[in-house]
């Protein structure tokens, strides 16, 4: 007999126009363990993606089960695939990728990671899509690093993923990479100054993606999505607060569905467009790029920059990273008055 809190559910897709895809990522804890989950409820929310890359899938047989009540839920079709059983102790999981078949299709090369260092606890696993609107390929990744008994314990598969990140490219055969997950660290920390170093930027800066043991509270900003700056038209990106679409408390959410938030990334001009499960609006930690980010904006948008048209802008992505404004004056043409334009225009985020 399914609990009394479980909600009734609408069929819900996100708005979106051609070429429009909405990429997400989600921690769904212990994804086919005999633990009570709520399906429908977690089809409700897979359903606002159209690429959802999954972390903590314990049963091939609940990623299955998973894709049918998606499709009953959306009229659509979708199809799904898993790593094999990872992991180095009695602990393993699969990752894994569900997707919706009107806007993405599987091209190839899924892989999981060769780790010759024995680095991971559980290897990053990859495969290319295609944008079915466009024909356009990009190379997605999934890793769950290991959380341990500190911080300390999560640096050497972080530092690990800037290898990972290059090896990656090799799969990726030229098309733009993202790298999704649960990274069990903050953006900001200076672990991440490898992958930095080799252009990669996380789309969620602010808010927190776990759900805290306190009602209405949430943690830690452990979740989220890197990708290649310049190399994908980003037009939305944010965490989704799933107690709120469900009209659930956290330890119910925490319970039947995840303590962990999805977070995700549009591209193409999507955005999603939340509801709750009973049809109405529901609050999301969105970031909208209202300023310009000198190191993860593309071209177009750099444009818009005082001074600063094609060319600067393809010079201000070749010099990336950039640590303060005042560095633009290595590009050519960008002098003191000119950066003083730029400065006072705010338009450039951080001043």
């Amino acid at each position: 007999m399914r609990t009394p809190w479980l909600l009734t559910l609408v069929v819900m897709t996100p708005l979106a126009a051609p070429a429009d895809v909405l990429i997400g990522s989600w921690n769904i804890k212990h994804l086919g363990w005999q633990n009570d989950k709520a399906f429908p409820e977690v089809a409700h929310v897979a359903n606002h993606f159209d690429l959802l890359a999954i972390q903590e899938l314990m049963d091939t047989s609940a990623l299955a089960r998973l894709e049918q009540e998606v499709e009953a839920l959306s009229g659509e079709a979708w199809s799904s695939m898993a790593s094999h059983e990872l992991g180095h102790s009695s602990y393993t999981e699969h990752y894994a990728f569900l997707w919706r078949e009107s806007e993405v299709a599987y091209a190839d090369s899924a892989v999981v990671f060769l780790d010759h260092g024995d680095i991971f606890s559980r290897e990053p696993y990859a495969a290319r899509f295609r944008d079915v609107e466009t024909g356009d390929l990009f190379t997605t990744a999934t890793v769950h690093v290991v959380y341990g008994d500190s911080v300390g314990d999560r640096l050497p598969e972080i530092e690990a993923l800037a290898d990972y990140w290059q090896w990656l490219e090799e799969i990726a055969s030229g098309t733009p990479r993202l790298l999704l997950g649960d990274f069990n660290l903050a953006p900001d920390h200076d672990g991440w100054a490898p992958l930095r170093a080799l252009g990669a930027q996380p789309a969620i800066t602010e808010g927190r993606s776990t759900l805290s043991t306190t009602a209405g509270e949430y943690a830690n900003l452990y979740d989220n999505l890197w990708y290649e700056a310049g190399r994908l038209e980003v037009s939305d990106r944010g965490i989704l607060r799933f107690p709120e679409l469900l009209a659930l408390n956290h330890f119910e959410a925490r319970d039947h569905i995840s303590d962990h938030l999805p977070v995700y990334l549009g591209i193409n001009g999507a955005r999603l467009a939340p509801e709750h499960a009973d049809g109405g609006g529901v609050t999301v930690d969105t970031i909208t790029p209202d300023c310009i980010d000198l190191n993860t904006d593309t071209p177009s948008r750099l444009d818009d920059l005082p001074h600063v048209g094609p060319a600067r802008a393809e010079a201000i992505v070749e010099g990336r990273p950039w640590t303060a404004a005042s560095d633009l004056t290595a590009i050519n043409g960008i002098g003191g008055g000119r950066l003083d334009d730029i400065r006072d225009s705010g338009l450039l985020c951080g001043g």
